[in-house]
């Protein structure tokens, strides 16, 4: 067995742009004269002991897996970090695997566990970690996205202005919950780009919990708004994100929501029908004004992970896949770095952050990259939305019209829908 042997695996939720950061690292390591094994379904045969589940990669293999989606090696969001036993397996496995070089290709909770594991073996394995996600969540310089993420914008906005073009043929509203499990980067990305009727993002709602009622005003009130500028239709995006801003026992109490949570404690998202519990409170509400609205619910997330990354995310990938085996091969190694670290573009050029640069010190997790909802970007978003205003509570022509819209006197429409314009963090911006 090579003593110089390099594995790579892959853990979280899949993202375009896995294959080709695979094929970077895996003929970057093979011509340095290393000799590269991917390790299957991420950390989670590593925990168990077991030393099977592995696969030698050659050059022959990768070279043309560069513009697929999904991940050869598959993945998995098992995690080491749960008990002192499971580091320990985990950094023994990789010992009798040969593995002194390990890159980890994955999200927040990759990135964590990868640090975790780096920290257990004292050294004795060296992490290189490309930072991948939809969510575009993680805090890398510069502002640069994550992988991953440009080509589920792209696909996305392909999706949402069909039914952009569905809503306005069809005289109805469809609402769209897209994957985000703390940040909204990707369902504000697609609804800018699509020029959606709204989005909605769980960084608005920093006084959370919030209640189902006051995020179904939200929804509600761009309805009516829209009816007074003649229109019946419209599409609005939310992010999956939102659901975890709900107070969890009101999620709880709903018909057929189950509130679970992961091996890395966060929330399962995906068991709560979101778009579908606003899509039935919409309609009842609209129902106990005698009137039948039509809506359409879509979720949106599946469809991307595994789509065939666009250029853009073949060629950054590329780089990270290049740019993770020269650090481990280095030589010179910052202090910082030197068991590991993640590896990043910063202003056009390859950068190596300290796993420590971005965890938060009062829990030792992953720093989380919001959408910052004071920057220009989003104050233009906001602009080109159609949402209630606070200006529309100071014109009374407006406030006459929302409110018979609504089939309300104004005195018990600004009752109803005030609240959720004054709690906007965006109208003080």
């Amino acid at each position: 067995m090579s003593k110089h042997r390099l594995g790579i695996l892959v853990g979280g939720g899949p993202a375009p742009g896995i294959n080709s950061a695979l094929s970077a690292a895996t003929i970057e390591a093979i011509n340095a004269g290393l000799e590269v094994v991917g390790i299957y379904d991420g950390f989670e045969h590593l925990i168990t002991g077991r030393t099977d589940m592995v696969r030698p990669l050659a050059i022959s293999d990768v070279s043309r897996i560069h513009f697929q989606g999904g991940s050869i090696i598959r993945t998995s969001r098992a995690n080491p970090t749960r008990d002192g036993r499971d580091l320990e397996r985990t950094v023994e496995t990789l010992k009798k695997l040969g593995v002194r070089n390990l890159i980890t290709i994955g999200g927040d909770d990759t990135a964590y566990a990868s640090a975790r594991v780096c920290e257990q073996s004292q050294g004795t394995i060296r992490f290189a970690h490309i930072p991948k996600t939809i969510d575009n969540d993680l805090p890398l310089p510069a502002g640069a996205p994550t992988f991953g993420f440009e080509t589920a914008r792209h696909f996305g906005t392909r999706w949402v202005l069909n039914l952009m073009e569905e809503s306005r043929t069809t005289n109805r509203w469809c609402l769209v919950t897209v994957m985000g499990r703390k940040a909204g980067h990707l369902a504000l990305g697609i609804g800018m780009a699509a020029g959606a009727t709204m989005t909605i993002i769980p960084e608005e709602f920093p006084d959370s919990p919030i209640t189902l009622d006051h995020l179904c005003c939200v929804v509600e009130g761009a309805i009516l708004k829209r009816r007074t500028l003649g229109r019946q239709d419209g599409v609005a995006v939310i992010a999956e994100g939102v659901a975890a801003k709900i107070d969890a026992n009101e999620l709880a109490n709903l018909p057929g929501v189950q509130v679970g949570y992961d091996s890395y404690g966060n929330i399962r998202l995906e068991d709560i029908p979101l778009v579908s519990i606003i899509d039935r409170e919409i309609k009842r509400r609209f129902a106990e004004r005698g009137e039948s609205l039509s809506l359409v619910a879509v979720t949106l997330g599946y469809e991307l992970r595994c789509a065939a990354p666009i250029p853009f995310d073949i060629d950054y990938t590329r780089t990270l896949g290049y740019g993770a085996v020269r650090f481990l091969l280095e030589d010179d190694i910052d202090e910082r770095t030197r068991c590991g670290g993640i590896v990043c573009i910063d202003n056009s050029r390859l950068h190596v952050l300290a796993f420590d640069d971005i965890r938060d010190p009062a829990t030792g997790r992953i720093r989380t990259r919001t959408v910052d909802i004071t920057s220009e970007r989003y104050r233009v978003a906001r602009e080109y939305m159609i949402r209630l205003r606070r200006r529309d509570f100071q014109d009374d022509g407006v406030l006459l019209n929302l409110a018979q819209a609504a089939k309300m006197e104004v005195e018990e429409f600004v009752k109803r829908f005030g609240p959720i314009v004054e709690s906007d963090p965006a109208e003080g911006v």
